[in-house]
């Protein structure tokens, strides 16, 4: 049975905070809101619970989620290295709007799908995923719709559409903000722009100076395709936005929120 929290009231969000964090520890399936749009989050560590999430999206093993976390520390330790300009992007842009994907740490006993090898990483500039964040650890979060559908921008969207497959939904109003996530690939040599978002490559180029070339910078931007293929460039939360992995957040294709 799912339970709603209205949390823009001051009581109902610190209960509803506690019940997201309890439930998701137990391996069930929370939605809350982020700085893009409604996520569907899962622990990142709980293989069953990621699954039961892919199933409630209706999507498979071949569009892996992105990973939301609530401090960069969290984040330092999903990867393998930050590389050249990992600490110096996260410094300047969390939380916020991008998505950057590392080389996972190969000692990470999780399951998120195809990733080959790789982890798609955001920290949400939204309190009330912090906060529910900064408790449960990281969590493996897509947006909150079904596939094919939009990505859900109120509570009311994602109970529609997930409804009783959640166990906890985090009201806090309709999203601010459905701009999804830039996405920035950090496993080559240079950063590869894999989505156009939020963020703008000026802005990226301020940390980052080399981003992949013109060429593809200009055709990214255009059409916010991705500019390579990537398994997480296809949701918001995280990976390419043909879904938006939130399908968008937290879809950020590949947050969070």
């Amino acid at each position: 049975m799912s339970t709603r929290y209205d949390c823009r009231d001051p009581q109902s969000r610190t209960a509803g905070v506690d019940a997201a964090v309890t439930a998701a520890q137990a391996g069930e399936l929370i939605v809350l809101p982020t700085d893009t749009v409604y996520g569907i989050g899962a622990d990142a560590f709980i293989p069953a619970a990621v699954t039961t999430m892919l199933a409630a999206k209706g999507r498979g093993r071949n569009m892996p989620p992105p990973v939301l976390v609530g401090t960069a520390r969290a984040a330092a330790a999903l990867v393998d290295d930050l590389g050249p300009f990992g600490q110096d992007l996260i410094e300047e842009f969390w939380p916020g709007a991008l998505t950057l994907v590392f080389r996972a740490s190969p000692t990470l006993l999780w399951d998120l799908g195809d990733t080959k090898g790789t982890v798609a990483l955001r920290m949400p500039l939204h309190s009330i995923a912090l906060d529910v964040l900064k408790q449960t650890g990281p969590l493996a979060v897509s947006s909150a719709n079904r596939t094919g559908q939009p990505a859900a921008t109120t509570a009311d969207e994602a109970q529609r559409q997930l409804g009783e497959a959640v166990s906890v939904y985090l009201d806090g109003g309709p999203c601010a903000d459905n701009i999804p996530s830039t996405i920035l690939d950090l496993t080559g040599t240079i950063p590869t722009l894999l989505r156009a978002g939020a963020i703008s490559v000026d802005r990226l180029r301020t940390v980052a100076s080399v981003i992949a070339d013109d060429e593809q910078l200009t055709a990214a931007a255009a059409d916010y395709k991705p500019a390579a293929p990537h398994p997480l460039a296809r949701d918001e939360h995280g990976g390419p936005r043909a879904e938006g992995m939130i399908d968008s957040p937290v879809e950020e294709p590949p947050s969070g929120g």
